[in-house]
C-alpha cells in the first residue's frame, strides 16, 4: 500500500462554487474508520476535521461540515457516507498554503486524510511572529498562529455565551501576546474584577505577569467629568426622556463652553471647543443653572424666560454631587486642574511610574448606572491620546472591552447614545491612528452592529442562542457563514476563528492560561456539602456601606 493510498478516504462527486460534496469509500473498497497519519490518529470524515482533495497536481484543503450516512442500508460505519466540504485554499507542491481556490478539482478527485505537513502549511507564514494562541483538537501537535497586526489593528471580537470560557480565552490571548510582543500596550476594562483581584489576605493577584501589569481601581484613578465630551456629559446629567431635555441640553452647552473659554484663556490657548479637555467647575455649572432657574426681572415682578425649567435637572445634579459613590467622577481630589491630564494619560497607556504593558482598570466598584459612561470615556481617552500622538504608528494601543454590550448597545436613542457613538468612532477610525479594539460579549446581537461590522477578526466560542448565531452569520464573510453552525458543539475554551487575523477559518483550543483569571464558576455541590457554618456579616455590611470589596482593617 502506497502512502497515497493509505490516506485515501473517498472521492469527489459534486463541485459547486464554495461547496464540494464527496463520497467516502465503501467497506469493500478499503474504507478505514480510523487512520494513523504520521503518528496521529484521525477519524475518517469527522465533522470539524480537515481533508485534502487531490487531482493532477491540485491539492485543495477543505473542512468537513456535514456527514450523511447512506440511505440504502443501515449505518454500521461511515463507509459510503456523503460528506459536505467547505474549500479553504490550495497547497502548492512545496507545501505553501494560499487562501482561496483558483483551480477547482472535478468530480472523481481523491479525498485524503490530511497530513501534518499539509495542515502545518496553513501557519507557515505566521510562525515567525510566534503569536500562537492554541492548537487544533484534531491535530494536537499543530499550533494555531494569528497575524498580530491584522488581528489587533483591524479590531477583534471575542464572542461566546456565559460559561463558554471567554475570560480564560481573553487571559490566554493576552498572555500569549505579551510573550510574543514584549512591548505591547494593552488597556483592559475589567467590569467584574476577574483579571486583577485581592485574595482573602488582601494581597493583589493578577492574571498576568506582575512586572508587566498595573492595576487601577477606576475610582482611585479618577477620570473626572471635565474630560468628558459634551455628549457624554449629556448622557450623565440629563434624562433624554424629560420633556425639557432639549432646553437643558442647550443651556448646559452654553454654560460649559463659557467656563472652558475662561480656562483656555488662563492656559493661553487661542481656541477651544466644547469637547476640549480643559478644566471647568461643576459647581459653577450648578450655579448657572440655579440662577437661570430662579431669575426674575422687572424688580422681581416677572419670571425669567427659564424660570422653573431646571427643577428636575438641579435635583438630579445635587443628588449626584452628594452621593459619595460618584466622587471619583464628579468630585475629584487629584484631577482638579487641566495640567493633571498628563499624569492620567501616562497611567492609562503604561508610561507612568512604573511602566507596564497591561493596564487593568477595574470598573467593578463603579456604580452600575455610570459604568457605560466611564467605560466609553476610557476608550475615548485612549483614542484621543493616539489621535494627537505624532508617533501613533510606533505606539499602537489595544483597548480590550469586557461585557461590551453593556455600554455599546445596538439600539440607538438609548440613555447612553453619546457613549455608543464614542466607541463607534474608535471602531471606524481607530486603525488609522494605531488604536485597536477588542470587544468581548456574550450577547452579540445586543452589541452595536457598527462596532461588530468593523471587526476584521472573530473568535467565536460556544454560542447556542439562535438569534446570536444568526447575527454572527450576517457579519462574517459569506463563504464562511456556514461555519457558524458548528458553534453549538464547541467545548469550554474551544473556538472558531474567522477573518483577517487567520489564514483560514480554524477551529482550535485556546492554551490554558497560566495563571487563570478569577472567573471560576461557584462550586455549589462542594460548598453545599461542606461550606462555612457562619459568615462575617459585619464585614459584609462594612463593604456594602463603603461600596468596596476589601474590608477595613482594625
Amino acid at each position: 500500500m502506497t502512502a497515497e493510498s493509505s490516506t485515501l478516504i473517498g472521492h469527489l462527486i459534486l463541485v459547486r462554487g464554495g461547496r464540494m460534496v464527496a463520497k467516502l469509500l465503501e467497506e469493500d473498497e478499503g474504507f478505514q474508520s480510523m487512520l494513523t497519519v504520521a503518528g496521529e490518529v484521525q477519524v475518517s470524515g469527522q465533522v470539524g476535521t480537515y481533508v485534502t482533495v487531490r487531482q493532477e497536481g491540485i491539492r485543495v484543503l477543505a473542512l468537513v461540515n456535514q456527514v450523511e450516512g447512506p440511505a440504502v442500508r443501515s449505518c454500521r460505519s461511515a463507509a459510503g457516507s456523503t460528506v459536505l466540504l467547505t474549500p479553504l485554499g490550495e497547497i502548492s507542491a512545496d507545501n505553501q498554503f494560499s487562501r482561496g481556490v483558483r483551480h477547482f478539482p472535478t468530480p472523481g478527485a481523491e479525498l485524503h486524510a490530511v497530513a501534518p505537513e499539509e495542515i502545518n502549511s496553513i501557519f507557515t507564514k505566521l510562525q515567525s511572529q510566534n503569536f500562537k494562541v492554541g492548537y487544533l483538537p484534531s491535530h494536537p501537535s499543530t499550533e494555531v498562529f494569528l497575524d498580530a497586526s491584522a488581528t489587533c489593528c483591524r479590531h477583534l471580537a471575542i464572542l461566546g455565551q456565559s460559561g463558554a470560557g471567554k475570560s480564560w480565552s481573553v487571559t490566554s490571548f493576552i498572555q500569549r501576546a505579551l510573550q510574543a510582543m514584549p512591548k505591547a500596550h494593552i488597556i483592559l476594562l475589567d467590569l467584574h474584577g476577574e483579571y486583577c483581584w485581592r485574595n482573602a489576605e488582601g494581597n493583589l493577584q493578577a492574571a498576568f505577569d506582575p512586572q508587566l501589569t498595573r492595576y487601577f481601581d477606576a475610582r482611585k484613578l479618577e477620570i473626572p467629568y471635565w474630560l468628558m465630551t459634551f455628549a457624554e456629559l449629556v448622557d450623565l446629567l440629563i434624562d433624554r426622556n424629560d420633556p425639557g431635555s432639549s432646553v437643558q441640553t442647550a443651556f448646559l452647552r452654553e454654560a460649559i463652553f463659557a467656563l472652558k473659554k475662561k480656562s483656555a484663556a488662563e492656559l493661553q490657548l487661542e481656541t477651544v471647543s466644547i469637547d476640549s479637555p480643559v478644566y471647568f467647575s461643576l459647581e459653577e455649572v450648578y450655579k448657572s443653572f440655579k440662577e437661570a432657574n430662579e431669575m426674575r426681572i422687572d424688580f422681581g415682578k416677572t419670571k425669567g424666560p427659564l424660570f422653573g425649567q431646571f427643577d428636575e435637572f438641579l435635583i438630579k445634579l445635587v443628588s449626584r454631587l452628594n452621593d459619595v459613590r460618584y466622587d471619583f467622577l464628579l468630585n475629584p481630589k487629584r484631577r482638579t486642574n487641566s495640567e493633571s491630564l498628563t499624569g492620567l494619560l501616562r497611567d492609562f497607556v503604561g508610561l507612568g511610574e512604573r511602566k507596564c504593558q497591561v493596564t487593568i482598570i477595574d470598573l467593578s466598584p463603579v456604580p452600575f448606572d455610570v459604568r457605560p459612561t466611564v467605560s466609553a470615556q476610557i476608550g475615548r481617552l485612549a483614542f484621543e491620546f493616539n489621535y494627537w500622538n505624532p508617533q501613533n504608528r510606533e505606539f499602537p494601543i489595544l483597548l480590550v472591552c469586557e461585557e461590551a454590550h453593556a455600554y455599546i448597545p445596538r439600539e440607538s436613542n438609548t440613555q447612553f447614545e453619546g457613549t455608543r457613538k464614542s466607541m463607534e468612532r474608535i471602531a471606524k477610525e481607530g486603525r488609522k491612528y494605531g488604536v485597536g479594539l477588542c470587544v468581548i460579549s456574550q450577547r452579540p446581537h445586543e452589541l452595536s452592529e457598527t462596532v461588530l461590522s468593523q471587526c476584521g477578526t472573530y473568535i467565536c466560542l460556544r454560542i447556542s442562542n439562535p438569534d446570536d448565531q444568526a447575527y454572527i452569520k450576517k457579519l462574517v464573510p459569506e463563504g464562511e457563514s456556514d461555519l457558524v453552525d458548528i458553534l453549538t458543539a464547541l467545548g469550554r475554551g474551544e473556538a472558531m476563528v474567522l477573518g483577517e487575523g487567520t489564514p483560514l477559518p480554524v477551529r482550535f483550543q485556546f492554551f490554558r492560561p497560566d495563571p487563570p483569571p478569577n472567573s471560576n464558576d461557584v462550586d455549589f455541590h462542594t460548598y453545599w456539602k461542606q461550606g462555612p457554618d457562619d459568615l462575617n456579616i459585619d464585614g459584609i455590611v462594612d463593604r456594602w456601606r463603603r461600596q468596596g470589596k476589601v474590608m477595613r482593617k482594625g
